[in-house]
């Protein structure tokens, strides 16, 4: 799995599924920063599925 850096992020980094209206499901990272606006980071379906980080 490639790097992945997030800036202004809290240690609390998440691995979550989003679907499209058309059903179709994409992957990505989530965090929040410290005023709390979430991050997002969308990653492909292999990085998701090695990444170590828990689902939320």
């Amino acid at each position: 799995m490639a790097d992945i850096e997030f800036y202004d992020v809290k240690t609390d980094v998440v691995k979550t599924t989003f679907t499209t209206k058309n059903g179709q499901t994409r992957y990505g990272l989530r965090g929040k920063t410290k005023d709390g606006r979430t991050l997002t980071k969308f990653i492909s379906k292999k990085d998701w599925d090695e990444s170590k980080l828990k689902e939320g």
